[in-house]
């Protein structure tokens, strides 16, 4: 459960984000040209306000 940080109301979570006219959406990678996928990020919309937040699910990936 992620609470908005603006107004403390529970956010709708695990919404993706997609670039116009594409349907590939973004990605987070390692720096490096044949670099590997961590993980796609994920946002969360507060109801109330409208504040936007990307997070990613599994930042395990990042640690390694």
């Amino acid at each position: 459960m992620r609470n908005c940080m603006r107004c403390g109301v529970e956010m709708i979570e695990d919404l993706d984000i997609k670039v116009d006219m594409q349907g590939y959406g973004i990605s987070i990678t390692k720096s490096g040209i044949f670099s590997s996928t961590i993980d796609k990020p994920r946002v969360a919309v507060c109801p109330k306000c409208g504040e936007i937040s990307m997070y990613l699910k599994d930042i395990e990936k990042l640690k390694k």
